[in-house]
C-alpha cells in the first residue's frame, strides 16, 4: 500500500500532461484500495502472521 501511495504522491507533484480522466480514475482506485485495506485491516494482520510483509495487491491500471 505504501508503494501505491508513493506513486500517487509522485504523480501529483509533477505537472500533468496526460488525460485528467486517467488521473481521476487512478485517484478513485487508490481511494477504494485504501478504504478496503482499512475495512479489512484485522484480516490483513491475521494473514501477515503467516506471510510477513504480505499486502493486498493493488488493482491493475
Amino acid at each position: 500500500m505504501h508503494i501505491a501511495y508513493t506513486k500517487l504522491k509522485d504523480n501529483k507533484s509533477r505537472p500533468t500532461q496526460g488525460n485528467t480522466t486517467d488521473n481521476n480514475q487512478l485517484s478513485i482506485r487508490f481511494k477504494a484500495y485504501y478504504t478496503v485495506c482499512n475495512k479489512y485491516s484485522k484480516e490483513i494482520t491475521a494473514i501477515q502472521k503467516y506471510l510477513p510483509g504480505w499486502v493486498p495487491p493493488y488493482p491493475a491500471v
